[in-house]
């Protein structure tokens, strides 16, 4: 499992706020082409991977996404700094003091930190009170500009993309720490499954779909080949009050807030879990949606089903434990070994 940690370190290091995923999907792109597969490039930007089967007239597709959390320049300030507008769904406190980095069109990438306007509370005394909000945030940048033009000279301009800083740490007792985890714990995952699967019979045709646009709803329901019957979304297991989720299991969900997901697909990843020994919960997660339930939703006819890691403070700073990624590759593994549902 060491591969899937050098993977996922890797992975989140990668700006790849959903619309700015050209680069990430080039590293995917070539890490997949030195393992041999037939690979397809969509409109959308993602991939579809083949791995064959014994069975070519059915298949299964298992997804993860590529694309994170981040922002778009909104405005530059009279005073050189930046306003911004969310890309996917998060609040601003979670980003409040994280250093960013500004994507210009030409190229160029210049380092900010994302700050109240009202910072000091040696100025403002009731900077603690004020909402954070998309008028109250903004990126101080580091270079020296004190105007509109100064920014703009360094070519810097409404659109340009900002990614978060990810911050990536292992702890001795088993932890990461990382922005983006969600959903590159399971991005790493399927490239490492990709490997240990070369040479092996599986029952049918399985593909793994690397999408770019689940954080916005709509990464994975298009291009799916006709002749999938299972679509597994690997996404995380999103843990607190009322989740029996945690960080040492693999997450099963039964339902999410887009409905139930299939009921003989779910209980088949349930019963693999339990013959197998890996520890497992199952879960609902009320206000989330995966691109298995957004294929589902666009009128593609499958299966679907969800699963992954789970992840600790979603779309903030968050953490998950290597017992949670290990129960969650051994459950993917003996999935694609596993006949249809």
């Amino acid at each position: 499992m060491k591969k899937v940690y050098v993977l996922l370190e890797e992975l989140v290091t990668i700006p790849s706020p959903t619309g700015y995923t050209n680069k990430i999907m080039g590293w995917v792109t070539t890490y997949l082409k030195e393992l041999d597969y037939e690979i397809e490039h969509t409109n959308k930007g993602s991939l579809l991977i083949k791995l064959p089967g014994e069975n070519t007239t059915q298949a299964r597709l298992l997804t993860a996404h590529v694309d994170t959390l981040g922002a778009m320049v909104k405005e530059v300030k009279s005073d050189g700094r930046l306003k911004l507008t969310k890309v996917g769904g998060f609040i601003w406190n979670s980003v409040e003091n994280e250093t960013c980095t500004i994507h210009t069109r030409d190229g160029k990438e210049y380092s900010g930190t994302i700050l109240m306007h009202q910072s000091s509370v040696h100025v403002y005394t009731k900077s603690g009170q004020t909402e954070r909000s998309d008028d109250t945030i903004e990126v101080r940048l580091d270079e020296v500009v004190t105007s509109r033009q100064d920014t703009e000279n360094l070519g810097i301009a409404v659109g340009d993309f900002v990614s978060f800083a990810p911050r990536f740490t292992k702890t001795a007792s088993g932890f990461i720490k990382s922005r983006h985890l969600d959903d590159k714990v399971s991005v790493a995952l399927l490239l490492t499954l990709a490997e240990t699967l070369q040479g092996k019979k599986l029952p049918v045709d399985t593909y793994f779909y690397i999408s770019t646009n689940e954080e916005i709803g709509y990464g994975g329901n298009s291009s799916i080949p006709a002749k999938v019957q299972e679509y597994l979304a690997v996404d995380m297991g999103a843990l607190g009050d009322g989740q029996s989720s945690d960080e040492y299991t693999v997450s099963i969900c039964a339902k999410d807030g887009s409905g139930p997901y299939h009921y003989e697909f779910t209980s088949h990843l349930i019963n693999l879990a339990k013959e197998n020994d890996i520890p497992y919960k199952v879960d609902i997660y009320p206000y989330y949606a995966s691109d298995a339930s957004a294929a589902v939703s666009a009128g593609v006819d499958v299966k679907h089903a969800l699963c992954g890691a789970g992840i600790e403070s979603s779309h903030a700073y968050e953490r998950t434990h290597e017992k949670s990624i290990t129960a969650t590759y051994q459950l993917l593994e003996k999935y694609c070994l596993s006949p249809l549902v």
